[in-house]
């Protein structure tokens, strides 16, 4: 699991917990309860209204993605694909259907049962994109739900700050009080403004990196399973794959492809 989000989050709040004790502040006087049920639960009504049940149900698996979601290189796809490329050039396409029994990754197996099913190349290569295209779109509807709290949240924090003006107003013949109120009035605006900018728009964020990730993933899966059903050579895959690799994964991955 990749705890860069959780890690992140919490080193946000930390620090803003620690300056304010730095300055003399009682964190305590932070946990108002109203504000913080304001600009939640504000926060999540119009990030809903604005989008669809089905956003919102996806929103809920998103949220879990980018907490738990696991990093897995892509490097470690192409020793896998030049075995199975090796594999179909010495004894045939059709005894894939055995080695892919293993393969921890679903998308390469769907791509490679594909293959030796007969599936035309052309035909194989849109129906892969296809994917690639709609589990990029799905990643997209998540992070950008997330991306809207993130804007949302700053202004229920102002309509919560306004309500606790009015409040204050309503109680101007009691000066030992204002203080307080005042106080508290802003409480709403401090969540709003920490919520999007230190847990919605990081993990909006999150998912559209894990969406990129993921497409680059399955981009190699894509030219890898093509290269496969046409016979290439072991050694030109992997010169191949290696090449759609970020920079710092290519020694590596040409290592154990080798």
């Amino acid at each position: 699991m990749d705890r860069a989000t959780q890690i992140g989050i919490g080193a946000g709040l930390a620090t803003i917990i620690g300056s304010n004790v730095m300055e003399g502040g009682n964190p305590a006087a932070l946990l108002n309860i109203p504000a913080i049920i304001l600009v939640f639960g504000g926060t999540i009504g119009a990030a809903v209204a604005g989008g669809t049940m089905h956003d919102a149900k996806g929103a809920v698996k998103a949220l879990i993605t980018a907490l738990t979601w696991k990093a897995t290189p892509p490097g470690e796809l192409v020793p896998i694909v030049v075995k199975l490329a090796d594999k179909a050039r010495r004894e045939g396409l059709l005894t894939l259907e055995d080695a892919i029994a293993d393969v921890d990754d679903d998308f390469l197996k769907r791509g490679v049962s594909l293959a030796v099913d007969g599936t035309d190349p052309e035909e194989l290569r849109e129906i892969l994109e296809a994917e690639v295209f709609a589990h990029k779109a799905a990643a997209k509807h998540g992070a950008k739900f997330f991306t809207d709290m993130g804007g949302y949240a700053p202004t229920i924090g102002i309509i919560g700050t306004v309500m606790g003006l009015v409040h204050v107003l309503e109680n101007l013949s009691q000066p030992d009080k204002l203080g307080h109120l005042i106080a508290g009035a802003f409480i709403a605006t401090l969540w709003g403004v920490l919520t999007a900018n230190v847990i919605w728009l990081p993990i909006g964020n999150r998912l559209s990196r894990i969406a990129e990730l993921e497409k680059g993933r399955m981009e190699i899966v894509v030219e890898g399973v093509l290269a496969v059903q046409a016979g290439a050579n072991p050694r030109v895959v992997a010169q191949r794959l290696t090449s759609l690799l970020p920079a710092h994964e290519r020694e590596a991955a040409a290592e154990k492809a080798a």
